[in-house]
């Protein structure tokens, strides 16, 4: 589920947090890190719960609708296409999905009904969702297709969802489109046979992605004056105090992968660092921060610190 970009930007997080708090526990932080990864499930979860609680409104509206004193023929005798859509059922059938939500307490929508109201009155104005429902019968492929118009076209770019979400945790913001382009990969494969496999993909592609997000804030934080000294000199125009903060962090998180990461290739590491600071500092910070690293990794390898293993990794 987390990509290492996706991990670099929350050990990013957790560095300045810790350095901005009056009281540091390294720890403390170490562990709110976890749990920050962690959380990206749940947002991965509830977005799924959404679609669920969607066609149990769209139940619920049918049963107010039938019993309207002047319904109409619709009304009456309403399609229940989207009620038994057949990938909805997959999932809200699916047994690690409903013992997640529960152990997790993430029946937000029940509380919160009325942002599954929000989306569901934008549904019944849409054409295609009115052309869909005005079938009797509809194969697994329809079905799919149409669940997956919704999500695209309706849940994932609603304003007040996401206004929502932001009140809800913060730290979903930088989740929240990773998390949409999983679950919309999820549904393009979706099946009865693979749904146990796929339907909810794990926090960490491996061990080996959690021990990097640790042990990169650690190097950080505990090699902090070895770092700033790497730092020295490398820029002349610029008094330390001028440097933007995120910057900095990630100028430190940069050289910690040429130090203590041996496996990854110093271009992915300078690539990788260059994409976070175009969006999550400022305009210019990429420019300064390419070429700050450029200077230290020749420095590294004159001094023979520069010790990558593998091919194609200097």
């Amino acid at each position: 589920m987390l990509t290492r970009r996706h991990i670099r930007v929350k050990v990013l997080q957790s560095i300045y947090a810790y350095n901005q708090s009056e009281h540091k526990d390294l720890e403390k932080q170490e562990n709110f890190l976890l749990y920050n990864m962690e959380q990206m499930q749940d947002l991965y979860l509830l977005m799924l719960q959404m679609l669920v609680s969607l066609r149990d409104q769209a139940e619920n509206f049918l049963v107010v609708s039938q019993k309207k004193h002047l319904a109409t023929e619709l009304e009456k005798n309403p399609s229940k296409t989207f009620i038994d859509n057949k990938v909805i059922a997959l999932i809200s059938s699916n047994e690690k999905f409903e013992e997640l939500i529960e152990k997790r307490n993430l029946n937000f929508w029940k509380n919160d009904s009325e942002y599954v109201s929000i989306i569901f009155n934008e549904l019944k104005e849409k054409d295609w969702y009115i052309n869909s429902i005005s079938k009797n019968d509809t194969s697994f492929l329809e079905d799919k297709d149409l669940v997956i118009k919704i999500f695209k076209e309706i849940i994932a770019p609603n304003d007040k969802l996401y206004e929502y979400l932001e009140d809800k945790r913060l730290t979903w913001l930088d989740d929240f489109p990773l998390v949409n382009t999983l679950i919309l990969k999820m549904l393009q494969k979706i099946s009865d046979k693979n749904i146990h496999s796929i339907l909810i993909p794990q926090v960490y592609k491996n061990n080996e992605d959690r021990d990097y997000a640790i042990q990169l804030f650690q190097k950080v934080i505990l090699n902090d004056d070895e770092l700033s000294k790497e730092i020295d000199g490398k820029t002349p125009n610029w008094d330390k105090e001028r440097i933007a903060d995120l910057d900095m962090i990630i100028l430190k998180m940069g050289i910690s992968e040429f130090l203590h990461f041996e496996s990854i290739p110093v271009k992915a590491t300078i690539n990788e660092y260059l994409e976070v600071s175009k969006e999550y500092s400022t305009p210019k910070s990429s420019i300064f921060i390419n070429g700050i690293l450029d200077k230290i990794v020749k420095d590294l390898k004159e001094a023979g610190k520069l010790n990558k293993i593998g091919r194609g990794l200097k």
